[in-house]
């Protein structure tokens, strides 16, 4: 399947968190299911594009239409949305693939995607969180190059521990500030 990633468009973004929220709750990550205050994060697109980029993978679709694939939130340069990012790193967050799209490419065309805008950016390291119950999200994070960075783990809120995963960029100078 021929995939493409972008950054998300305005017209576009209710819909790009409405995917990311059922996606979430289709794989019960929630733990209050749709009673879940998250949710309500996981929809609200709009906040996260004015605070970092949202990217989509979008593929051909039917009369030529570019269906949205799947999600993924990056954090280039800090901000409200970096949890667990330090200098010299990206970090990528609520990585989401629509159900029907599973297993296509589109998860790893997005971290690819986050990848590559870290490696433009001039970053180090590219770190991320993942519950621990995203087996098939951790198999792609080791496919790709991902480490467990198990020093790094952190809960959020107390009884959702997440685990933390690091992929060295080789080739990346640190950008230093001033």
């Amino acid at each position: 399947m021929d995939i493409t990633v972008r950054e998300a468009r305005a017209g576009e973004l209710a819909a790009v968190g409405e995917l990311v929220a059922q996606a979430y709750l289709g794989d019960g990550l929630l733990t209050f299911g749709a009673a879940d205050p998250y949710l309500a994060e996981l929809r609200d697109t709009a906040r996260r594009a004015r605070h970092a980029e949202v990217l989509v993978a979008t593929g051909p679709g039917a009369e030529g239409r570019d269906p949205l694939l799947g999600s993924v939130t990056f954090v280039g340069s800090g901000g409200e949305f970096a949890d667990i990012a330090g200098p010299g790193e990206a970090e990528f967050r609520m990585l989401a693939v629509a159900a029907r799209a599973r297993g296509r490419g589109a998860g790893e065309a997005l971290v690819r995607g986050c990848v590559r805008r870290a490696r433009r950016l001039g970053h180090r390291r590219v770190v991320l969180s993942s519950q621990w119950r995203m087996h098939a999200a951790h198999r792609l994070y080791a496919r790709l190059g991902f480490v467990r960075a198990p020093e790094r783990d952190w809960e959020p809120v107390p009884g959702l521990p997440l685990r933390v995963f690091t992929r060295e960029l080789e080739g990346s100078a640190v950008r230093t500030e001033g």
